[in-house]
Formats: C-alpha cells, structure tokens, sequence
C-alpha cells in the first residue's frame, strides 16, 4: 500500500515465482525472480494502488512452508490469491482478480427474483419474458454486465 518497490521485491526470496491473472498486468502473466517482480511492480503498481490486503482463513504450515489465502482490491477490482512463504520470505505468489468494481455479479440480495410464484392475471408469461430479454440483450441490457 506504501508503493515502496524495493521493499515489496525483498519479501521475495530470489528463486520465487508471481502468477498474476488480470489484476495487476491485466493479462495472464508469470514472473520468474525477484528481478522480474520488481520490473512488474514499476510498470503496474501505480495504475494498480493495490490496498486492503487481508488473509482470508487460517495459514497452514506444511513441511517449513506457510500457506495462505488472502483477498485485496485494486483501484478497479478486487482480488484473492495465496502465497507460499520459506523462511519468513515469499516463494509464490499467485494473484486473481475476482470481480470488476462497479460490475459486481449479482448474487445475495442483489440477485434477480425470478418467477413470482402467485396468482396475477397481469404476469409476463415465460415466453414473453424470454422475447423481451432477447429483443433488449445488447440494446438495453449488455451481457455479464
């Protein structure tokens, strides 16, 4: 959150890996290094402003190696990854981003309703429904949006 380049690429143990899907090269992309993380960090984290970094659940240790998943937003996005960490210092990393600000899937209470299962002589049939939704898909209503 600090932006402090160097800092970040020392957590880094030399021989590591950064698997990144979308949220910091907006690509999918592995860096190989602490040498490629950092030149990853120059070229993205001032677009990126990575913050609320936060572990989602407990870390497990397995044979020396710390493991954990954790979540973090972007200026646009928020994301989930998990780390390996060997002697206090990150061996992998992995980052994904899972879901676009402002273009949240709609689930919870957010989620259509659906059918209304009552009695209504007003309702909108399945079939009309269906043309209705075909006839604005595009025009009035964009996909995955």
């Amino acid at each position: 959150e600090a932006g402090d380049i160097e800092a970040v690429a020392n957590l880094f143990v030399e021989d590591c890996y950064w698997r990144d899907l979308l949220t910091f090269t907006w690509n999918i992309k592995t860096m190989e290094g602490r040498a490629a993380i950092r030149d990853m960090l120059v070229a993205t984290l001032a677009t990126a402003r990575p913050l609320r970094w936060s572990l989602t659940g407990e870390a497990s240790v397995d044979d020396g190696i710390i493991e954990a998943w954790f979540s973090f937003e972007t200026v646009v996005a928020r994301g989930e990854g998990i780390l390996r960490l060997k002697d206090g210092r990150c061996r992998s990393l992995f980052t994904a981003m899972s879901e676009l600000k402002g273009f949240e899937e709609q689930k919870g209470p957010a989620r259509p309703l659906g059918i209304r299962h009552k009695a209504d002589p007003d309702r909108e049939t399945w079939a009309e429904a269906r043309a209705r939704e075909a006839r604005d898909l595009g025009v009035r209503e964009q996909p995955y949006c």
